[in-house]
């Protein structure tokens, strides 16, 4: 893990209270940290948000995605893993939303809470045949009001509800797996980009989205056991589509400089736009 510099939190101008007035938890809770003295991580996330990112309205297709940062449930890489890939959509004419989820409790010394998360990670990673034993509930009710939200919004920030996606990095991955399989039928995201989440597989519900699953086959952290929850989407006859990077080890984000990994978010789009989510109507 890369050196965590303690940092003030930056303006969110933008950020939106995630349930509106009845939205728990205070800002006051976060820690905010630069990882490697240069990219934005917060821990302690008890009040929860949805930051709009939007594309030229030019550009805009009418397409929109969640971004869901990982972290472990502990952490949000809020740089790498939420307002630059919102951004890299956002340049795609995609309206993108950064879901900063509520998170499992951390020490508040910078020292203690590095060693609790490795710990507490390492222990809820015992068997890569299985999902993991670390969750967090409330990431996945975030992820489905953060749909339900943007959904109602559509008019507002111009986009197609029935184009309204989720994109997901390690366990933000996971968390839009949760809102994937635990939404009511009218209320899943119509698509998702599960991004080096672990490859054990689920039960899959018959209507499941269409998925884009990526992982490097050199991650450490869900060590290659082939792509079993793609498998499963394939038997249920559901939409997927696989990439197995050589090279890119976990939390690539928008991909290391030399290796494929580069390629996710142009391949990400190619996907979209083949599954006509990114025509405009």
């Amino acid at each position: 893990m890369p050196t965590m510099v303690p940092a003030t939190a930056p303006p969110e101008p933008d950020a939106i209270p995630l349930y509106g007035k009845a939205t728990p938890g205070t800002a006051t809770s976060e820690i905010w940290s630069k990882a490697g003295g240069l990219d934005y991580t917060v821990r302690n996330v008890t009040r929860p948000t949805l930051t709009p990112v939007l594309p030229d309205p030019a550009k805009a297709t009418g397409a929109a995605v969640v971004v869901a940062p990982g972290g472990a449930f502990m952490l949000l890489a809020m740089d790498h893993e939420g307002w630059g890939v919102a951004r890299a959509l956002a340049d795609r004419g995609i309206a993108a939303f950064v879901l900063k989820y509520r998170l499992l409790p951390t020490p508040r010394d910078e020292g203690e809470a590095g060693n609790y998360m490795m710990r507490t990670m390492m222990a809820g990673l015992t068997d890569p045949g299985k999902p993991p034993s670390l969750t967090n509930p409330d990431a996945g009710t975030d992820g489905r009001e953060a749909i339900k939200l943007v959904r109602a919004n559509a008019a507002r920030w111009g986009v197609d509800p029935a184009r309204v996606g989720m994109i997901g990095f390690s366990a933000g991955a996971m968390t839009a797996l949760q809102t994937v399989l635990t939404a009511k039928p009218d209320e899943k995201p119509a698509f998702f980009g599960y991004i080096y989440g672990p490859q054990a597989r689920v039960d899959v519900p018959a209507d499941a989205p269409p998925m884009f699953d990526a992982l490097a086959l050199d991650d450490p952290l869900f060590p290659s056991q082939g792509f079993p929850i793609a498998q499963g989407w394939l038997a249920a006859k559901r939409p997927v589509e696989i990439h197995g990077y050589q090279k890119g080890s976990h939390g690539f984000g928008l991909g290391v400089p030399g290796t494929t990994t580069t390629l996710v978010m142009d391949e990400f789009i190619a996907w979209l736009t083949m599954q006509g989510f990114l025509a405009r109507h």
